[in-house]
């Protein structure tokens, strides 16, 4: 808030050798999920491979997407955790053959020492769902003084995030934890800019939950850091529509115009096309 109590809406985000400027631009950016992953809850197996992760990504790009999330472990509920190495092998060659392709690259791991390989190999942003409360993780992103940050709130962890998560507030809870973890941050030097949030749908909450984040997803924006949605194909859709999770495109877009309108900065998605027009439209109308 400035002097006067008018909430300060965040202009720019520094991500790595990318900038966004939102005096510039109405549309969320539009990030693509890649997962390198045998075992994800929607694409788990499609793009494991190198050669297939790569392709994938060059149709992302031919699709509009802003920014790439590259993952090589699975986080959805009851995960395993995967050691180092298998993670790093995923990702790397990856990440190489991606560095220069004009789009920003982010990697979507809680490892410290995955973030340090990746953002030495040409990523962008560090995508964190436990917020680098791991260790080593804060002094990972610490050490690099450009790249981008989503910090995000989980409950527990992915093993018991969803065994009967309980708030007393979701929203007031979620955003006192991410303003903690900012703060946190900008102690550590880090620029309030290179700093973006998100309340982290389906980690650690009930449908309920869910949906009154979604309802009331403006109410992130008061701590003026872009802010993430990322609902894209999660159980919530499939709660509500019965629809397995390569059926729920047509909600996910709707819950990505939601967002949107809601004051979301960034959209985390699998279906780069579809999005990308569906905001073109919400764009068309809302400028």
């Amino acid at each position: 808030m400035d002097s006067q109590g008018i909430q300060e809406l965040p202009t720019t985000w520094r991500c790595g050798r990318f900038l966004f400027d939102f005096n510039k631009r109405q549309r969320p950016i539009v990030m693509g999920i890649l997962n390198a992953t045998p075992d994800s809850f929607s694409d788990g197996g499609k793009f494991r491979t190198p050669q297939d992760a790569i392709a994938h990504a060059e149709l992302m790009i031919a699709s509009g997407v802003d920014l790439i999330d590259i993952g090589g472990e699975s986080t959805r509920p009851g995960a395993e955790p995967i050691e180092l190495q298998e993670e790093l092998d995923r990702v790397l060659p990856v990440i190489e053959a991606l560095k220069d392709c004009g789009t920003p690259l982010s990697i979507d791991t809680y490892k410290a020492e995955t973030m340090r390989q990746a953002l030495r190999s040409g990523v962008d942003c560090v995508n964190d769902i436990w917020a680098l409360r791991q260790e080593g993780a804060l002094d990972a992103v610490s050490e690099n003084n450009h790249c981008g940050i989503v910090l995000m709130h989980m409950q527990r962890d992915p093993l018991t995030m969803q065994f009967k998560p309980e708030y007393q507030d979701v929203i007031a809870e979620v955003i006192l934890f991410l303003e903690e973890r900012a703060e946190l941050l900008t102690t550590k030097g880090i620029d309030t800019n290179r700093i973006a949030i998100d309340p982290g749908f389906g980690f650690g909450k009930s449908l309920v939950h869910n949906l009154d984040m979604l309802k009331n997803f403006q109410q992130f924006s008061k701590l003026t850091y872009p802010v993430l949605a990322g609902i894209s194909r999660k159980s919530m859709i499939g709660k509500i529509t019965g629809k397995d999770t390569n059926d729920r495109v047509s909600p996910s877009i709707a819950a990505a115009i939601m967002a949107a309108d809601r004051g979301a900065k960034i959209v985390r998605v699998h279906d780069v096309p579809e999005t990308v027009d569906a905001l073109k439209l919400w764009e068309a109308v809302n400028s």
